[in-house]
């Protein structure tokens, strides 16, 4: 006599696990959860802690950025915070704000200046920054001058302000690695800040947010709200909280996925349309 199945389990967390990177309906072994959940959570943080600590390879991105051929593109200028070691860098936030030496950089007077920064996730540097520097140049479609890229290592979102001033620029993207969390270790953010200068204050920049494809924004995406926030700020003359309705009425119905930025570091990535944008929570992430 053969032995009975068990009956089957219907697992009425499937279709809302499915719509999610969070961890729920994880189930239970006795007083614990699975092993298989378990070793998953352990895989998420070791994960987000290599994302942290791993060295961004500097000559792997120059590479990558030159094979898009793009004129201009192809000779990436390097800078570095004050942070001496990955370490101080963790410890002294302030450091990473500001640059150990600009001398380097010429006077462009470019429209647009790119800087990329390792930021907290050194791998989203690597994963994304040359398909998004790519999908920028195309969707500003020759209009705008472009300084010549900066890669910055140990680096906050505020350095870009004294990149983007040292180069002369009208606007600075400073595209960076986003603190890695326990579901995404490779999210990148690009902070855009018109009139760059020491001294400015998160109001005064604009984030596209959670930018890691394909279970993150897109890169055309991101580069559409990225032109339309750019757009906006050429026109009003600032960035940040003062350009929250002009990029509302930018971007309009080509957004989808996702929303526009709403005042100073608020997310421009995708968020819950039954959500008003004054009820989402700021989280910063890239500093």
């Amino acid at each position: 006599m053969s032995a009975r199945k068990p009956p089957a389990v219907n697992d009425v967390w499937a279709p809302l696990r499915a719509t999610t990177r969070a961890r729920i309906g994880l189930g239970r072994a006795g007083n614990s959860l699975p092993t298989r959940r378990v070793l998953e959570f352990q895989a998420a943080h070791a994960a987000a802690r290599d994302a942290v600590h791993d060295p961004l390879d500097v000559d792997g991105l120059v590479r990558r950025l030159r094979d898009l051929n793009i004129e201009g593109i192809d000779a990436p200028l390097r800078v570095r915070s004050r942070a001496r070691s990955r370490s101080e860098y963790l410890r002294r936030p302030d450091l990473g704000r500001s640059p150990a030496d600009l001398s380097g950089l010429p006077k462009t007077k470019a429209d647009i200046g790119f800087v990329l920064a390792d930021g907290l996730s050194p791998r989203a540097l690597t994963d994304h920054a040359a398909g998004m520097v790519d999908a920028l140049i195309r969707e500003f479609d020759n209009r705008y001058r472009i300084a010549p890229p900066v890669i910055a290592t140990q680096a906050r979102v505020a350095l870009g302000d004294h990149v983007g001033h040292a180069l002369g620029v009208t606007t600075v993207l400073v595209l960076i690695g986003e603190r890695p969390g326990l579901s995404v270790a490779d999210s990148l953010g690009i902070y855009l800040t018109h009139r760059p200068a020491p001294g400015l204050t998160d109001a005064d920049r604009n984030c596209i947010s959670n930018i890691h494809p394909p279970d993150g924004l897109d890169y055309p995406t991101a580069a559409s709200v990225a032109a339309a926030l750019v757009g906006g700020a050429r026109e009003i003359g600032r960035s940040g909280v003062a350009l929250k309705d002009t990029t509302r009425a930018a971007i309009g119905a080509s957004r989808s996925a996702s929303a526009p930025a709403e005042t100073g570091r608020n997310r421009a990535g995708p968020r819950p349309s039954s959500l008003p944008a004054a009820r989402i929570p700021v989280v910063p992430h890239g500093d």
